[in-house]
């Protein structure tokens, strides 16, 4: 939790929603708060609450499909709990793994949480511009983010001030149209 995830889906979602009809499937313990949040950017949205569990899994996913009018999507994001360990072992069902990294959680985390780093297309290193603030080394993280999974392309950004979101939806679109 707090890597921003919710907080890119919103930037994304005004940023892009002129050109692409976007859907979120949005998973938490508890609430629809995320859900909310990305309906008020301009998405559809359906919320898995998943109580104890710390992952959406196919059979959730699958469900939630049937919640959405999703025939005239074009990007749909499953945004699922929040946390490095139990999402990276269970197929969802998607096209594109992304991970985020925050600064805030420490350069050292792919090295903690391999397997998620190992499955990820693309890594998001965000809240960019508080790394200083937090020793954040992003050479370093992108080193052993490569390590892990060199085919990994991994953007330093920051979805609140606008850095190189500019890149993220160039690259989103890009892998949308390999689909």
């Amino acid at each position: 939790p707090g890597s921003g995830k919710t907080t890119l889906l919103e930037s994304t979602i005004k940023a892009l929603k002129s050109e692409l009809k976007i859907a979120v499937i949005e998973g938490d313990l508890e609430t629809n708060n995320d859900a909310l949040r990305v309906k008020n950017a301009g998405a559809l949205a359906y919320q898995i609450t998943t109580g104890q569990s710390c992952h959406l899994d196919a059979f959730m996913v699958h469900e939630a499909l049937h919640h959405l009018a999703i025939d005239d999507v074009d990007l749909l994001f499953i945004e699922n709990v929040g946390n490095l360990v139990c999402p990276a072992s269970y197929d969802l069902g998607e096209h594109l793994n992304v991970v985020l990294l925050s600064v805030t959680e420490g350069s050292d985390k792919p090295q903690k949480y391999p397997v998620m780093f190992k499955k990820a297309d693309i890594v998001l290193i965000t809240k960019a511009d508080l790394a200083h603030h937090f020793d954040f080394d992003i050479k370093e993280a992108t080193r052993l983010i490569k390590e892990l999974n060199p085919r990994a392309d991994i953007i330093t950004l920051d979805a609140k001030n606008g850095t190189n979101m500019e890149l993220w939806y160039k690259v989103l679109k890009l892998k949308k149209e390999l689909f």
